[in-house]
């Protein structure tokens, strides 16, 4: 297909900015897009409800109330995350076209790492809690979705966590969304009535998801980025594609790293950062902790996908996989290393409905529940069908930040400024839903950030049978060499850097790391009454 046949996906900041500019058109036509298929009947398979439902909750077919299954579709920390969501957000984008009057709508990205972004935060387009449509001012389509019917949750442990009603309307930092019991609808009840005024909960926000995007630290008079903008740079030089697709893959090469290498990072990696910023965590620097009792629906696998900025999320995701495959020659076909930790259907989540338990994966892996007509019959996707974005789906992405980077040539880590520090051996069955793990070095006599993973999970791991297989966590950092932290000496190393895991119930765990397994030094347990999360670190 011709460059001019070519749909292109744009930048939604460059689309606000011509709608105020007096070129509405095409943002009005994306609106009207977004209203339609959220009034569709729920059943109807363009209905957002339907498709929002895919990822997550409502869960159905394998997934529904059984333990050995992962009870949504989605593919996370495994080989198929990249092409399984390429796939679901160019669904949505069907959907979205099916509306009359919108056929040539396509889904743009919010650039998450442009200059706009990494200054304001998110576009306003999609935080505005009105929008003017055809004369009438309307609640805006891109802010939340409010539930047709009711979703069940059935996941045997989570006590009915994810019950929502019909009626309830998804949130956002620094909100709770957690209505599934009378206790929960209590204490969120609470929690939201400390934050009355829409407008600046958008301030809070933007505020949290700046903190994730430009974090830094000065060393030596330079400064080291260590914020979310840093790791999508990072991810581009991931050296092949199974490391690049996913957290597990990424964990594996990481913990095999022979000394004076970097660690690698996945595109799941910031991926789950902008999860957790919008969907309530704060980010845990020495003078901040996650505001107590946030759980925003874009925090939680299992209802992330019924927030409509998950797609324009996930847009970005996916062209910033196109510009790694441009970068490394990878634009026409993908390798996958077999057997390697992340290509089994139990890593990380445990199977989705349609696939056999401790299964291998590989590109003709079915990206379930999505079907494709080939010579008059359908058949499930594969990760085959949507290797070249432009060739085989007929779209490409408008220029936008990072696009450098995907042209320029493989840079050679400059790594003779760094140690890294291995965090392992974190069990998540007793955390309950998503975490981060932060690790922090004292530089100059100030405790320092270094950086931290998000650990995007269900509410309940322990409840999934096949995860009980699978629990570990491990997390990777860059500690730059300090005239306090000798180049020769571990052990001083070791007793420089401090983590801390952080997660829905405050500190989990925590400590220095000079006794190499470390938990939490204060006389504190887990809200449920379970010991503090433990870990294992070493410096190379």
């Amino acid at each position: 297909m011709s460059a001019t046949q070519l749909k292109i996906r744009k930048s939604i900041s460059v689309m606000q900015r011509d709608y105020e500019n007096g070129n509405k058109n095409e943002l009005e036509n994306l609106m009207r897009a977004w209203k339609g298929i959220k009034e569709l009947p729920a059943d109807d398979p363009h209905s957002f409800f339907k498709l929002g439902g895919f990822h997550g909750e409502p869960f159905r077919g394998a997934g529904w109330g059984s333990a050995a299954y992962w009870g949504g579709y989605c593919n996370h920390g495994n080989v198929l995350f990249p092409t399984w969501h390429r796939i679901y957000i160019l669904k949505v984008e069907e959907a979205l076209q099916s509306i009359k009057g919108c056929e040539n709508v396509m889904l743009p990205y919010w650039d998450e790492t442009d200059e706009e972004s990494l200054q304001k935060g998110i576009p306003s387009c999609l935080t505005d809690e009105f929008f003017e449509l055809d004369g009438e001012k309307i609640p805006n389509p891109l802010r939340s979705f409010v539930f047709p019917k009711n979703i069940v949750d059935n996941v045997q442990g989570d006590n009915n966590l994810y019950n929502k009603p019909k009626g309830y309307e998804t949130v956002r930092y620094p909100l709770s969304g957690l209505v599934g019991s009378d206790e929960d609808r209590k204490k969120t009840k609470a929690h939201n009535a400390q934050f009355p005024d829409y407008n600046k909960n958008v301030e809070i926000l933007n505020g949290n998801v700046l903190n994730w995007l430009n974090s830094y630290i000065i060393v030596k008079k330079k400064k080291i980025e260590t914020n979310v903008n840093q790791k999508f740079k990072d991810c581009l030089e991931a050296p092949n594609y199974t490391v690049f697709s996913n957290t597990t893959s990424a964990a594996e090469w990481n913990i095999n790293l022979e000394e004076g290498s970097l660690p690698v990072v996945s595109l799941e990696s910031p991926h789950n950062s902008i999860h957790l910023a919008v969907g309530g965590c704060d980010l845990p620097t020495y003078d901040r902790s996650p505001i107590p009792g946030a759980n925003g629906d874009m925090g939680e696998n299992d209802t992330a996908g019924l927030d409509p900025i998950f797609y324009f999320h996930h847009c970005n995701i996916d062209r910033i996989f196109w510009l790694w495959q441009k970068k490394h020659g990878f634009t026409d076909h993908l390798e996958i290393f077999p057997e390697y930790p992340g290509t089994n259907t139990v890593d990380n989540q445990g199977p989705t409905p349609g696939m056999a338990p401790n299964s291998w994966l590989d590109l003709e892996s079915p990206l379930n529940p999505f079907k494709i007509t080939e010579k008059g019959k359908e058949r499930p996707y594969n990760s085959l069908d949507c290797i070249n974005i432009e060739k085989q789906l007929g779209i490409t992405y408008s220029k936008g930040s990072l696009d450098q980077f995907s042209e320029a040539k493989l840079l050679k880590a400059e790594n003779e400024d760094a140690k890294v520090i291995k965090v392992s051996r974190i069990n998540k069955a007793p955390i309950r839903g998503s975490f981060m793990i932060s690790a922090f070095a004292t530089i100059d006599g100030k405790k320092q950030h270094l950086g931290t993973e998000a650990v995007l999970s269900r509410w309940n791991s322990q409840y999934c049978a096949n995860c009980q297989t699978h629990l570990e966590v491990k997390a990777f950092f860059k500690l730059p060499v300090l005239p306090e932290i000798s180049k020769d000496s571990l052990k001083a190393s070791l007793k420089s850097v401090e983590i801390e895991i952080h997660g829905r119930d405050g500190v989990l765990g925590g400590g220095d790391a000079g006794n190499n397994d470390v938990s939490l030094k204060k006389a504190t347990v887990l809200k449920s009454g379970k010991p503090p999360v433990t870990f294992h670190v070493e410096i190379v």
